[in-house]
Parts: structure tokens; C-alpha cells; sequence
């Protein structure tokens, strides 16, 4: 079942109907795979064709896109909520992020290496865990190399 399938099914078992608004706001999430963009990046986004669409309908879409689990808020600890796409065939935990605390820059992290802590944290304190989230704070490889090029440039 495609992404668009799931988004279609799930709006209509929470009661709501496809409108265009709703299709435009899933299209812009949905081929941006990998993104994590605010309310205001997504409306700049979404009103390049749709101009009438305005920002507190982008809002209330994401409000109800989080509500029937299409999308995840993310928050960077920046002041701002990001969203991005629910991987609606991956039934396994949500991946990580890194954040470069220079330029802002969100990394995804694939791997998952926490299934035997989850499984101590279940048996030791018999607690179900349904999903966690990991986010390490640093500077990218790109800062890294402009930090270390300012150093030399002031030596």
C-alpha cells in the first residue's frame, strides 16, 4: 500500500474528506522524504502553486495529520516544531537524528542499535516500550571544517 493509500484510509476512517488543501499540504511532506520542515517552511512550499492556501490551514492540517498518525512532530529544541513523514511499511521504531548546533542542519540516522537496551529496560522494570526517540546534539563534518579553516585563517 503506497503512502498515499495509507493517507487516503486513514482520513477516511477518522471521518475527514480529501480536500485539496489536505492533498497538497501530504504531497509536499511525502516527496520530501528525509525533511523536517516547520509549519512556515511548508507553506512557503505549499504556496508557490497554491497561494490561497494560508498558514493557519497549514496548521490545522498538521494538527489533524498527527492526530490520525500521518506525520510525527519533532521538536530540535530550536523553537520550532518540525514535521516529517510516518514510514507507514516500517512498523520498527522511528530513526535518530543529529543536530549541528552551528548551522542547524538535521541528520537522519538509520541504524538502531538500542533493541538490547529496550529488552533489559523491559525485563528489569517490566515496562512495554512501543517506541523511543534519540537525538545527539554536536557539530556536522561541514562546521567542523569551517571552525578549523576560521582557526587557521586567525593564527
Amino acid at each position: 500500500m503506497t503512502n498515499f493509500e495509507v493517507f487516503k484510509e486513514r482520513l477516511n476512517n477518522a471521518g475527514f474528506k480529501l480536500t485539496t488543501q489536505r492533498r497538497v499540504v501530504f504531497d509536499i511532506i511525502n516527496s520530501n522524504e528525509g525533511k523536517h520542515y516547520s509549519p512556515e517552511e511548508i507553506y512557503e512550499l505549499v504556496k508557490v502553486d497554491h497561494p490561497e492556501i494560508g498558514l493557519a490551514t497549514i496548521y490545522r492540517t498538521l494538527k489533524l495529520f498527527e492526530k490520525i498518525a500521518i506525520v510525527y512532530r519533532l521538536n530540535f529544541n530550536d523553537g520550532c516544531s518540525r514535521f516529517e513523514m510516518n514510514h507507514f511499511e516500517d512498523k520498527s521504531h522511528r530513526h535518530h537524528h543529529l543536530v549541528c548546533l552551528d548551522c542547524g542542519k538535521i541528520f537522519e540516522v538509520k541504524l538502531d542499535l538500542l533493541q538490547d537496551l529496550e529488552g533489559y529496560i523491559e525485563k528489569e522494570y517490566g515496562f512495554e516500550i512501543h517506541n523511543h526517540t534519540l537525538k545527539f546534539y554536536g557539530v556536522c563534518n561541514e562546521c567542523k571544517q569551517r571552525r578549523k579553516k576560521c582557526k587557521k585563517e586567525t593564527t
